[in-house]
């Protein structure tokens, strides 16, 4: 849901919804998932969720499957699901943790946490067999603000330099501080493209978000990132509201060392490809979208919050996760009513208004990505 966009800010130069194929075409769905997200910075949750030395879980991505994890060390590791022997996943389940090693179910090929090949049963007569020669496959991992992040490119932009955009910009929120208190998972009948349009305009609030438009103006605030593969800035609290809960008042206490300015804002911004990033006075949501199919996506939520919040019983957490999970819910449902009406032979491009530019510069960033920019 971000914001009202002055028209003065970037031009949309007459630029129309995308074509049909784009929500319904299997061909430019595997385009996406081959030259979008295995080559970009992917959201995969938060470090706290594998807190301990062998906690690990594993994401989807397409038909990928990757295992995330604590080392010996603390550090963070990711492989391919993928035993070097028979090619084999490796873990079944979607977390879990690892006593010390990880071992292959079918022929128990045993890796270190390190990825390295520590044990290969009946391989003594095999000539040449180096075990050094067949570590798991590893995957490129990144850090941010206590979220982790992963590449799955060959020879993926340093992280450094794909977000540097991004560094600094929110430290004031105290982000690798703040604890996870609510997840949701929701699964979602539209492309994923068509979730990423919907966050980056508010040009629906009104006759979606009733309860939304109510404690902030749907035309109020600025973007402060208009270009490139983010976009967003914040939209103003009405008078009277202190967030956006279910009562219009607080639920915790400040994030972080906020300025004046920012106890009456709330800032969204659509993080390419697969991450929205809301920040409120007293809280802060992510969501991960996972693209399922053309018409198929999973989306991940989290509401995290001071630890403060969270230790004190005067505060009630739930007002904002349920406010946030109704208006989840609106939005899903109006872009399921979306991906019905595309997938229509009548449908054809429409105009964009002047408070739908972020969402303009989505689809040039997708259409970039694919190479018909």
């Amino acid at each position: 849901m971000a914001t009202f966009l002055k028209t003065t800010e970037i031009s949309i130069d007459g630029a129309r919804t995308l074509p049909r194929e784009f929500y319904t075409s299997p061909e430019i769905f595997g385009h996406e998932l081959e030259h979008i997200f295995t080559r970009r910075w992917l959201c995969v949750g938060r470090e706290d969720r594998i807190s301990n030395p062998g906690d690990w879980f594993t994401q989807e991505i397409g038909k990928e499957s990757i295992i995330v994890l604590r080392d010996r060390e603390g550090g963070y590791r990711a492989f391919y699901n993928v035993c070097r022997h028979r090619g084999t996943r490796i873990c079944e389940e979607h977390s879990g943790q690892f006593s010390g090693t990880i071992q292959c179910p079918y022929h128990a090929w045993t890796y270190g946490l390190d990825g390295r090949l520590i044990g290969a049963p009946s391989t003594g007569e095999i000539e040449n067999f180096d075990k050094a020669d067949w570590p798991l496959h590893p995957v490129a991992l990144a850090t941010w603000e206590g979220f982790l992040f992963i590449n799955l490119a060959d020879d993926p932009e340093p992280f450094d330099q794909a977000w540097l955009p991004l560094f600094g910009r929110f430290s004031r929120f105290n982000l690798p501080n703040l604890k996870v208190a609510r997840t949701i998972e929701y699964d979602v009948k539209a492309n994923w493209k068509l979730l990423f349009q919907n966050y980056s305009e508010c040009y629906h609030c009104g006759p979606v978000h009733p309860a939304l438009a109510k404690l902030t103006p749907p035309t109020s605030g600025e973007n402060d990132l208009t270009e490139g593969p983010f976009t967003g800035g914040f939209m103003v609290l009405s008078r009277g509201a202190e967030s956006l809960t279910m009562s219009g008042d607080t639920c915790g206490v400040t994030v972080g060392d906020l300025p004046e300015e920012d106890l009456n804002r709330v800032y969204y911004y659509a993080l390419f490809p697969n991450m929205l990033l809301s920040l409120h006075p007293d809280y802060v949501m992510f969501h991960t979208l996972w693209p399922e199919g053309t018409d198929h996506t999973h989306i991940s939520c989290s509401w995290l919050f001071h630890p403060a919040t969270l230790g004190d019983p005067t505060f009630n957490p739930d007002d904002g996760v349920e406010f946030w999970d109704m208006t989840n819910r609106q939005d899903w449902h109006i872009c399921e009513q979306s991906q019905l009406g595309v997938e229509s032979r009548a449908y054809t491009p429409g105009p964009y208004s002047k408070r739908e530019s972020l969402s303009v510069q989505f689809d040039r960033e997708v259409l970039r990505s694919l190479g018909r920019a």
